[in-house]
């Protein structure tokens, strides 16, 4: 029997929910030795835990588990820049497992490789001649909280393709395994000056890719949610209907090109949800309407805030999704949103929720 397991990255370590049916759960943890854990994810062609881990005292790097969570190994082996250059890690923020490879985003912005299954690392780039490069590294020029590259979207049939984000700056492509980058914000707004470039300076929270159409692709943005028809070429705006423009998770539908779920938040320094009601918003037109679900979630009183990579669906043909807040609940749905449970409440504050099917 298939089993379920929520990857959950926590202020105080990284926690594993795991369920057979996914009704009855069960948790361990914390593992990673109660290390922040920013990003967590499973690589089913290893079979390999990896979760991205930044402490004040002992540094960053990645801590890595063949035996699901009973046994862990960390290594910042190589996670390094030229110690003569302005560059250095501060944290690591996101990672990526594809063609045998895997990715770590890291701040200051950087991407960086293992092909070793996570003991050693390699810098891929540091994305130099991209737009805005001669800025986003400057303390004075990055939001609280920075993440640096914050995230990595490989391309599922071409190892030299990549997409990231750089937060506060701009998507950008690479086709050539990172030597060169282009920015892809054509559509954008921002409500602020624009830089010297305009192709940069967009504070893109969260992409979603359609698992079913490569063309079809979501955002959450600081000013509106978003839509690409286009693989990413070009934004259509689809914020009208949402309580407001900011937001910082979201998810695609796996099965459904039209069907994207987010979490809209007071843009104001609370950043929680609207009115202390907790809630997802879903589309089934790609953004032509919106529907609030609150089904099984708190009413009232309940000032939750969930952080870009909080919100995850599984890929079944019954789908789960799934979203942890930043007060540390994990909430379920497993009828498209349609009503939701409470899987765990006392957590530490969540960075992330990730998922896999394993069996």
């Amino acid at each position: 029997m298939a089993q379920t397991v929520l990857m959950v990255g926590t202020r105080k370590g990284l926690f594993l929910l795991e369920s057979d049916d996914r009704r009855d759960w069960r948790m361990r943890g914390p593992f990673c030795d109660g290390w922040p854990i920013y990003h967590a994810i499973y690589d089913e062609a290893s079979g390999t835990l990896f979760a991205a881990a930044a402490s004040e005292w002992h540094g960053a790097g990645v801590w890595r588990s063949s035996d699901l969570g009973e046994t862990w190994e960390f290594s910042g082996e190589g996670l390094v820049y030229d110690d003569a250059g302005e560059l250095k890690i501060n944290k690591v923020a996101s990672l990526a497992a594809a063609h045998g490879r895997l990715y770590v985003g890291a701040e200051s912005v950087g991407l960086f490789e293992s092909r070793d299954g996570g003991k050693t690392f390699s810098v891929v780039s540091t994305l130099d001649g991209a737009p805005g490069r001669e800025g986003w590294n400057d303390p004075e020029n990055q939001p609280p909280g920075h993440l640096g590259l914050s995230a990595i979207i490989p391309d599922a049939d071409d190892a030299e393709k990549l997409r990231v984000i750089v937060q506060g700056n701009s998507i950008f492509d690479t086709d050539d395994g990172g030597k060169t980058w282009a920015p892809r914000n054509v559509g954008l707004r921002r409500d602020w000056p624009a830089p010297p470039n305009p192709e940069v300076g967009f504070c893109v929270h969260k992409l979603a890719p359609s698992p079913v159409d490569k063309q079809r692709w979501y955002q959450q943005n600081h000013v509106g949610t978003w839509r690409s028809d286009d693989g990413g070429g070009t934004w259509n705006e689809i914020t009208e209907g949402l309580p407001s423009e900011f937001g910082f998770a979201c998810a695609a539908h796996p099965h459904d090109r039209d069907t994207f779920y987010t979490v809209p938040l007071d843009p104001m320094h609370t950043r929680t949800m609207h009115e202390g009601r907790a809630s997802v918003w879903r589309t089934r037109d790609a953004g032509s309407s919106w529907q609030r679900l609150g089904n099984g979630l708190p009413d009232h009183d309940a000032h939750l805030g969930v952080l870009r990579e909080g919100m995850v669906a599984d890929g079944r043909d019954d789908f789960g999704l799934y979203f942890g807040t930043s007060t540390g609940q994990v909430f379920a749905s497993v009828d498209e949103g349609e009503s939701w449970s409470e899987l765990a409440g006392y957590l530490p504050a969540i960075s992330s929720v990730r998922v896999a099917t394993i069996g």
